[in-house]
This record gives C-alpha cells, sequence and structure tokens, in this order.
C-alpha cells in the first residue's frame, strides 16, 4: 500500500544514545548521539510545534487521514541506553517513539557487530521492554538474531522474521505490527514476506522523508549521527536536505 501524506513526514532513525567511545577505539563511532544532543533536538521539535510519534502513531499521516507537523521517532536494535537516556526526554514532550527490538537477544548485547570491532553494549530485555512499552513507547521487529536477510534462504528468513514478531508480542502482549530490515538488507522477496506476516510499516536505511506514493513496506528514514548540529537536524526535518541524499 503506498503512502498517502500530501507534506513529507521525516522518519529519524537513531541507534545509540550514550557518549561515543574515544576516537580510535571503535568504528562507526557517529551512530552514537550523546544524551545531551538527543535532548537538544526533542526540545527544538516541541519548540517548534513538531510532535514526535511511534510507527503506530505515524499511521494515520501515512494513510493521509491526518495532517500536521509530525515526525517519525525510531530507534534500531534495542539498547538499554534508549530506556535509561531516550524515555525520559520522550515522556517529557509528550512523544512516543518505536524501538525495533531482536527478539532473540533480548538481555544480551549486539553480538552481530563484534566482528568489526563494536564494543558490546547491553540490549533491554524483557522486563525492560515491558517499561518502554508502560511509558507510552512502541516495540517493533528488527528479526530474532539481527540476521543479514540477503545472506539467509528464504526458509531462514521466514523463520527470522515470524519468530522475531511472535516473540516480542509474547513478551509486550500486544501485536507487533512494525518491522525494520537489518543493516537495512533486503529485495523484493523480504517485502512480500513482510505483507504476508502482516506488518503495517517496514523501515529501511534509505536516506529520505517519507513523500505521497511511497510503498508503507520500504519506508525511507533520516539518519541523526553523533556529528549531527542542532542546524543541520533542523535541515534534515524541515527542509529537502535528506530527500536529495536518496539512494
Amino acid at each position: 500500500m503506498p503512502t498517502l501524506n500530501r507534506q513529507p513526514i521525516p522518519i529519524l532513525v537513531y541507534h545509540q544514545i550514550a557518549e561515543a567511545p574515544p576516537k580510535g577505539s571503535s568504528p562507526f563511532r557517529g551512530l552514537y548521539v550523546a544524551p545531551a544532543a538527543f535532548a537538544r533536538q526533542m526540545a527544538w521539535l516541541k519548540r517548534l510545534g513538531y510532535t514526535g510519534l511511534s510507527m503506530g502513531g505515524l499511521m494515520p499521516y501515512l494513510r493521509g487521514e491526518r495532517s500536521g507537523k509530525v515526525v517519525g521517532i525510531t530507534f534500531d536494535d534495542g539498547y538499554r541506553n534508549n530506556l535509561t537516556h531516550a524515555l525520559p526526554v520522550l515522556v517529557k514532550h509528550g512523544f512516543s517513539s518505536t524501538c525495533y527490538a531482536v527478539s532473540g537477544l533480548l538481555g544480551k548485547t549486539n553480538i552481530w557487530d563484534e566482528h568489526i570491532g563494536i564494543p558490546q553494549t547491553p540490549l533491554m530485555d524483557e522486563g525492560e521492554i515491558r517499561q518502554w512499552v508502560a511509558g507510552g513507547q512502541e516495540i517493533g521487529s528488527h528479526t530474532h538474531s539481527h540476521a543479514n536477510l540477503l545472506e539467509t534462504d528464504e526458509p531462514g528468513c521466514v523463520k527470522e522474521m515470524v519468530l522475531g514478531k511472535s516473540g516480542l508480542e509474547s513478551v509486550t502482549g500486544s501485536p507487533v505490527a512494525h518491522f525494520c530490515y537489518p543493516f537495512g538488507h533486503f529485495n523484493a522477496g523480504h517485502v512480500e514476506m513482510a505483507r504476508t506476516l502482516g506488518f503495517a510499516t517496514a523501515t529501511t536505511t534509505q536516506r529520505s522523508r517519507c513523500h505521497e506514493g511511497m510503498d508503507l513496506l520500504r519506508l525511507p528514514r533520516v539518519p541523526v549521527l553523533r556529528s549531527t548540529t542542532l542546524p543541520v537536524f533542523w535541515l534534515k526535518v524541515a527542509t529537502a536536505y535528506e530527500d536529495r541524499r536518496k539512494k
């Protein structure tokens, strides 16, 4: 199903809300956003009249049923620091968000990154996932093991997506309706799997705001990085800055 929003909608993507490791000690330091920077970004959105929404909260806008100054807020992987550092800020401003968790790694660490030298960081456990939801936030699926779907055979992909969804539903006691492709890797077959499993949306790592006519199961997002200053954050949200970076 295509999106029907007449105004572009940015869906922000964060990973870790924490201070970055020392320079030279870890790859992908850009994926860490300092807690103070995140707090400034959310305060800026609120001050300018934006409402931060989960993917579920965003659906009426993506379907063209509502219009307004809205921004999707998503977190990939389910880090505990999202709960400790992001949740209080989101609650303060009355925002909701979606955290894409890895059902088979709850309470463990980001082991999919270990081979490239990224420090191991705790992921939310089952109780913390429930705290996240109790705080007005949403859980989405990021598969069962953070699998690279392009390197997994078809039965394996189906298993990853089914267990990712059902495992989180057993923890939250609620339907899990939103999906995120791990590493941003997927093909048309994976999109159809997501559709068959009943996911309402699926997000990618393609850079752009969401425009009318986009596939709800191939939604682009706007990355927020350690280096994203507040002026650049404004450009990403309020202008075509990210649209020009669409790949």
